[in-house]
């Protein structure tokens, strides 16, 4: 089996190459998976995404992003990305669930409008075969971002439904600190509820732009190759995804930081 029989890369982790640019590298380089992006793919357009993809031989991992349940009442954007899941041929839509309301201050209002957002929109993604992957973020992102800081929450949100329509994302960069993650990723891997594993390290000092500041594997301080056995262990086999939000990267050519993401990944994941 190829070393890359598992890699996906995310488009954000080199968001500086053109769509039929990454397309390309990942065919030459060996990369079976790609996770793309609503607004990039909105921009070179829906149905030439999909072509451009399934030409160059790739799956679609992931598309992100639907959720932001706490701030917008309308569900018609998340319905559009649901449809935009399928169209692409992914089976996995990332939710970002959104942070506290607009001049709110309670986080446990904020959770029960995303269930409440959940319940309405997990029946219709399941009639068009899409599953919704609920992404805890790191919980300095609380307030504005997403009130789902821990995998035991998302896995609390998850529970009402069955695990082919919701399940969790595990994200490194998101869950290393949490002392209650390993135990949570074995119970959702063995609940089926793992739709997703993304990869980034975290480096220190945290750069001003937090939100860009997910560091390249093996350049920080989290033990990736436990991750990946952790979560292997729990029973996923699905694709491993690289994210990574970094200006510096960004400021680098596209087709070097793919490959060096390549080669990070079989030294530092596998």
């Amino acid at each position: 089996m190829s070393p890359l029989a598992r890699f996906s890369v995310n488009q954000m982790t080199v968001r500086q190459l053109p769509l039929p640019d990454l397309t390309e590298a990942c065919a030459r380089l060996g990369v079976p998976g790609i996770g793309l992006w609503r607004e990039p793919v909105a921009a070179y357009g829906l149905e030439a995404t999909a072509k451009l993809v399934r030409d160059a031989g790739l799956t679609v991992t992931t598309l992100c992003r639907g959720g932001f349940f706490t701030t917008a009442a309308d569900l018609d954007d998340n319905r559009a990305a649901v449809d935009e899941a399928a169209t692409l041929g992914t089976d996995t839509l990332v939710l970002v669930s959104g942070g506290l309301p607009p001049a709110g201050k309670d986080l446990a209002a904020a959770r029960a409008l995303i269930a409440d957002a959940l319940s309405e929109l997990a029946p219709y993604a399941a009639e068009r075969g899409i599953r919704l992957a609920i992404e805890p973020l790191h919980p300095m992102y609380a307030a504005d971002r997403c009130a789902i800081s821990t995998l035991d929450q998302a896995l609390t949100l998850a529970a009402p439904f069955p695990a082919s329509q919701v399940g969790v994302v595990v994200d490194t960069y998101h869950v290393w600190w949490d002392d209650r993650a390993p135990t949570a990723v074995a119970r959702a891997g063995a609940q089926g509820r793992i739709h997703s594993f993304q990869l980034a390290d975290w480096t220190t000092p945290l750069p001003a732009g937090v939100l860009n500041g997910r560091g390249q594997l093996g350049d920080g301080c989290i033990d990736l190759r436990a991750w990946r056995e952790l979560v292997d262990t729990s029973g996923y086999t699905g694709p491993i995804e690289v994210e990574l939000f970094n200006d510096d990267l960004w400021a680098r050519d596209g087709v070097e930081v793919l490959e060096e993401t390549v080669r990070r990944y079989v030294r530092h994941v596998l």
